[in-house]
């Protein structure tokens, strides 16, 4: 791996735990479902004209179109729909603790139920994600964290792992960036309906929502996605998703340094175990892989 590529998944780990708070700065001021429809019209719209300029089409094979519906629907109106609803009572820091253990429910069902092979490494690996959930979700549950937006948060997690197994391999053919907008078009659709039907409150325009939106909707919302992609067509999909062990520590870091929220030690050492799990599970896999 060259250093361009440890940059680039660098940068992406960092925006990708972000956005959790900045998430959490947009439903201080603004109905989470309606201000998550228009962030994916508009980066939807920049998505599909990007892909436009690219010369890249809107031909897409029955497993694309597959993809676009499955991951529109599971990514981001079920994923970040509830991520979102959640972040109103959810300390930013703890969604993405959660979030970030992804990786370990797509090898934990992909090994339960697809009978995906995973090595010894990757077996001890997710033990330690789940001591690690444990670990924090003890602590938490003593300090009075929202029950309701804690379920939220694990059913969006466990959402876009289904969603990531049964897609397995549908977003190749090319065309990317035109999936990855349609995506988005298509969780707009989803979360716009919902909204209507029921969700109420106003919206209090401030400087911090400002921010807090355009950011989330440029740099997290697609810059992020871009990035990723060049870094899987550079060192390939199993290596890059090495890089998730990293969301847990900027997540937590980010948000004790823009929303001060307060870490205890055994968070810490949560997040650590966690993480050490995700990059356990990941190395199995490019060992894996490498056979």
């Amino acid at each position: 791996m060259d250093i361009r590529a440890i940059l680039m998944g660098l940068a992406f780990a960092l925006m990708w735990s972000s956005a959790f708070t900045s998430a959490r700065m947009i439903v201080a001021d603004a109905p989470p479902l309606s201000a998550l429809a228009l962030r994916f019209v508009i980066s939807g719209a920049l998505g599909v004209g990007i892909a436009l300029a690219l010369g890249q089409t809107w031909r897409l094979t029955r497993a694309q179109w597959r993809s676009v519906v499955i991951f529109g629907v599971s990514q981001n109106a079920l994923y970040l729909g509830l991520n979102f609803v959640a972040m109103r009572v959810v300390e930013a820091s703890l969604a993405a603790i959660i979030a970030s253990t992804m990786p370990l429910m797509v090898a934990g069902i992909g090994w339960a139920v697809f009978g995906d092979r995973v090595r010894p490494l990757g077996l001890a690996g997710l033990v330690a994600g789940v001591a690690g959930v444990v670990l924090i979700m003890g602590t938490r549950l003593s300090g009075g964290v929202d029950l309701p937006g804690l379920a939220y948060c694990f059913i969006a997690a466990l959402a876009l792992a289904v969603a990531t197994l049964t897609v397995r391999g549908a977003s190749s053919g090319g065309n990317v960036m035109m999936i990855v907008g349609l995506q988005m078009f298509v969780g707009a659709a989803v979360l716009a309906v919902v909204a209507l039907l029921f969700e109420t409150g106003t919206v209090n325009f401030t400087p911090r929502l400002a921010l807090a939106f355009t950011y989330t909707t440029l740099v997290p919302g697609l810059l992020a996605t871009v990035v990723w992609f060049l870094l899987v067509n550079r060192i390939g999909a199993v290596k890059a998703a090495t890089f998730h062990f990293l969301n847990p520590f900027f997540g937590v870091a980010v948000a004790a340094t823009l929303l001060n929220e307060k870490l205890g030690p055994w968070d810490l050492i949560g997040v650590a175990v966690i993480a050490a799990g995700i990059l356990a599970v990941q190395l199995s896999k490019q060992a894996v892989a490498a056979k």
